[in-house]
């Protein structure tokens, strides 16, 4: 799965580095998360939050 990110004013999504070399608070970003080939969308744009809680459940029953 691929995670990214953009300012909550742009447009271009960018490829999410890590929570600690974003500049400034995950509150200012919109996040989404894509499958790895990045053709389908598996959580639309929302909080930082919102996201991770969905990539966690998609994670576990993937191992389950």
């Amino acid at each position: 799965m691929v995670m990214q990110y953009k300012l909550k004013g742009e447009t271009r999504w960018k490829k999410y580095p890590g929570k600690d070399k974003i500049e400034g608070s995950v509150s200012k970003y919109n996040f989404r998360l894509l499958n790895a080939s990045k053709t389908k969308v598996l959580v639309p744009s929302g909080s930082y939050a919102k996201v991770l809680k969905r990539f966690r459940q998609i994670e576990f029953f993937k191992h389950r």
